[in-house]
């Protein structure tokens, strides 16, 4: 089995290819890629998710990277990935190893690396650490491991607790006065994930009501996979819906992504979310600088970008894009419609906490539900209407629809001339009026996504129909 990193680190199934093997290779392979960055003083962050033994991998690739004379700060309990992002930064670190699959579901475990800047390990760190891997399975590197009290005593591993350092960094952030003035009630859930005792307890520290749901620690995450998409959340939205004043908020598995449940019980895209924090900051806040998006991100962010004489940067899809542009200059918001977003000066690393806590302050701002302002925000910018399909196909398919995308791309879809075709990562097809369809395929699951957006929605359903008949092709 070759192991290759994603968008996002390396997944596998757990036992089928995620074994306590490949996980010494991989951290073993990074150990050699800090060394040969030649930051080995400066020790590394090891943490995990809540996923099935995250605790047993994180102590294990603790003793892997302490027998290589790497000082590790071991967290104490499940972490967030954007605080681990922080604690790299904060303490001037060679890099973080995260246990996490973030998003996906409960059989997967995946190991993300994080280099110095704290931001998802470029393309070629990652191809370096694939490298080594191959060379270590041809030559094996025979180490002494020992417990981890050993290495303790030795001064190799020191657990730490991140929370406290990250919850202060978060206040230079949050007008935390507006959101205790609203008397807003908050409902979150944390999906069983990295999130609790953060997002609320930064709530109720600053005397704001939240009520926390599916806090206990489950690998099954309850049923569902750890993402907060409108089907994996009905307790979240029941509870809303039954409730007075509510407002719902969610983070996924790692808590670098974000979910949010309006007034009424809807639940509000990512897209949607995005733009309309783009046009608070703009408004509300001192940050200046560029706007960054991925291509699969909705083209709303380009109107409100456009109508501020605001740069905007469009990136392929996967965070370490946007984290890139953030290490090189100010940006005011970056986001990606998966669900992820950072802002000014923040970690260049998605953060599913503090994208929450800024909706949470923007809907107190403004006394308005999530829905009244998107009536705004639309009347302001023009109408934009987005989807996501994921669909599963197998190796043999999703080559075939790739090769003939790439071989045959349209030149006209639905009666209109299909104006820029951007085959960076996918196939992205914009039409005359704007609209537009990619198609791509998930660097971590066997999956294929079909992205659509068109300025109302007749024109999305027809885009929608036709990118499903491209399976037949």
């Amino acid at each position: 089995m070759e192991i290759k990193f994603g968008t996002s680190g390396w997944r596998a199934i757990i036992a089928e290819d995620f074994t306590f093997d490949n996980v010494k290779l991989v951290v073993q392979a990074i150990a050699d890629y800090i060394y040969f960055i030649k930051a080995q003083d400066n020790g590394v962050i090891v943490t995990s998710d809540t996923r099935f033994l995250g605790e047993k991998f994180r102590e294990f690739a603790s003793r892997i990277l302490a027998a290589n004379g790497i000082k590790v700060y071991l967290t104490n309990r499940d972490t967030p990935t954007p605080v681990c992002a922080y604690e790299i930064i904060r303490r001037k670190l060679a890099g973080g190893i995260n246990f996490t699959a973030s998003h996906n579901p409960p059989y997967y475990q995946g190991i993300k690396y994080s280099p110095p800047s704290g931001a998802p390990a470029p393309i070629e760190t990652t191809k370096w650490i694939e490298e080594r891997i191959k060379e270590i399975k041809t030559n094996p590197i025979n180490l002494e491991l020992k417990s981890i009290e050993d290495f303790k005593k030795a001064g190799l591993i020191e657990i730490i607790d991140p929370k406290k350092e990250y919850l202060k960094h978060l206040k230079k952030y949050i007008d935390i006065k507006v959101i205790k003035k609203s008397k807003l009630k908050i409902i979150y859930d944390c999906m069983h994930g990295t999130g609790r005792e953060y997002l609320d307890s930064f709530l109720k520290q600053n005397g704001c009501k939240v009520e926390i749901i599916n806090s206990n620690l489950d690998p099954y995450f309850g049923g569902f996979p750890p993402e907060p998409a409108k089907s994996n959340i009905p307790e979240l939205i029941k509870l809303v819906k039954s409730g007075k004043n509510c407002f719902g908020v969610a983070t996924d598995g790692d808590a670098d992504r974000f979910g949010f449940v309006d007034f009424d019980g809807s639940s509000i895209d990512a897209n949607q979310i995005i733009a309309l924090l783009f046009d608070y900051i703009i408004n509300y806040k001192n940050w200046k600088g560029s706007v960054v998006r991925t291509l699969a991100t909705t083209h709303l962010i380009d109107s409100i970008a456009n109508k501020n004489n605001i740069p905007l940067h469009d990136v392929p899809v996967g965070f370490k894009y946007i984290g890139e542009i953030m290490l090189k200059e100010d940006i005011i918001i970056g986001g990606e419609e998966s669900g992820g977003l950072s802002v000014f000066r923040h970690v260049p690393e998605k953060d599913g906490i503090l994208a929450c806590l800024l909706v949470i302050e923007m809907v107190a701002r403004k006394g308005k539900s999530l829905k009244e302002l998107l009536k705004d925000l639309y009347k302001k910018y023009g109408y934009f209407y987005t989807s996501r399909m994921n669909l599963h196909l197998d190796e043999s398919n999703k080559n075939n629809l790739l090769n003939y995308l790439i071989k045959n791309t349209p030149q006209n879809i639905n009666g209109k001339s299909v104006e820029k075709v951007d085959k960076r990562d996918g196939v992205k097809m914009i039409l005359q009026d704007g609209s537009w369809i990619l198609v791509r395929f998930s660097g971590t699951e066997p999956i294929v996504r079909f992205y659509c957006e068109a300025s109302n929605k007749k024109e999305l359903q027809k885009l929608e129909q036709y990118a499903k008949s491209l399976l037949e092709k």
